[in-house]
């Protein structure tokens, strides 16, 4: 009775039909997440390919270079001392840069940052003279005539040929070490700005004669900016050789810079605390090299020069 009811229900059939004939509905199940792991190291993989293409080859060459001095000078009678012997004989130096025994017992690190105090000052002076100097001269044609050739004559000039002519005038350590530093890296910055700005578009110098900007907003919105990868270019230069300025000066002045460390070692007989000495001015240098590289990076947006 019930199967005969249904069956004769007229409206069943149509009931079936529609059913029948609309779109069917797709149901979105949740997607199943990776695992915590996977995910972390997924995000990790790149990061790792990168560090070991950055880290790996310089490491496995300092290995190798290791790995040749102990073997060429690991023998008895050595002339230099061996990776081995500057760990046993210096190792206080490498582990502990920090100490303070006394006024000249101090540790490399404390020696490294009174010589970068002084590396500061000389190389702001010059950072700042040879960009004013540098622009003067890239703008100037008649600046350039007389001041191109005599700065040509005085860059050739070693460092420490000035630090006679330093303790004569300043009767000081101090202020000849820094004047050293200052008269070796201004160089560099000035003739890398006036090249920056002389390669200026013309193009950048009509737009400011349109807006009439005056000397001061030209140099800072037309000068500076075009001439910045130049600029960052004779920085990363002076700095290095600010750097090397130092070291040589305090060798002569004294102090307790690290200069006048390694002199006092070498009168001392004491190789192995050169050697360290040695490793502290490189690693410093690579990274005054690469603060002055960054800050070069973030002022020019990474702008090429053409």
């Amino acid at each position: 009775m019930t199967m005969t009811a249904l069956n004769s229900d007229p409206d069943a059939g149509k009931t079936t039909a529609k059913a029948s004939s609309s779109p069917a509905t797709l149901i979105a199940f949740p997607s199943r997440q990776r695992p915590l792991v996977s995910r972390v190291s997924a995000s990790v993989g790149p990061m790792a390919r990168r560090v070991a293409v950055n880290v790996l080859p310089p490491l496995i060459t300092f290995l190798i270079l290791l790995l040749v001095w102990q073997l060429a000078f690991g023998r008895a009678g050595a002339t230099l001392p061996p990776p081995s012997k500057v760990w046993s004989e210096a190792k206080d130096l490498i582990t502990d840069p920090f100490f303070v025994n006394g006024p000249q017992d101090i540790g490399l690190a404390w020696r490294v940052w009174t010589s970068l105090q002084r590396v500061a000052i000389g190389f702001g002076f010059a950072a700042v003279a040879g960009v004013l100097v540098g622009a003067l001269i890239g703008q100037s044609v008649w600046a350039m005539r007389g001041l191109d050739p005599i700065f040509q004559v005085l860059r050739t000039v070693p460092p420490l040929a000035w630090l006679p002519i330093a303790l004569a005038a300043f009767r000081d350590s101090q202020p000849s070490a820094i004047f050293v530093i200052f008269i070796t890296s201004i160089w560099p910055i000035i003739i890398n700005t006036a090249v920056g700005i002389r390669n200026i578009p013309q193009d950048y110098r009509n737009v400011a004669k349109v807006l009439r900007l005056n000397q001061v907003e030209f140099f800072f919105k037309i000068m500076m900016p075009s001439a910045a990868p130049y600029i960052f270019t004779g920085l990363r230069i002076g700095i290095g050789l600010s750097w090397l300025a130092i070291v040589a000066a305090e060798m002569l002045t004294g102090g307790v810079g690290i200069g006048f460390f390694i002199w006092d070692a070498w009168n001392s007989s004491r190789l192995p605390d050169i050697v360290v000495a040695l490793g502290y001015i490189g690693v410093v240098g690579f990274i005054l090299d690469r603060i002055v590289a960054g800050l070069g990076g973030l002022v020019t947006r990474g702008a090429a020069i053409n």
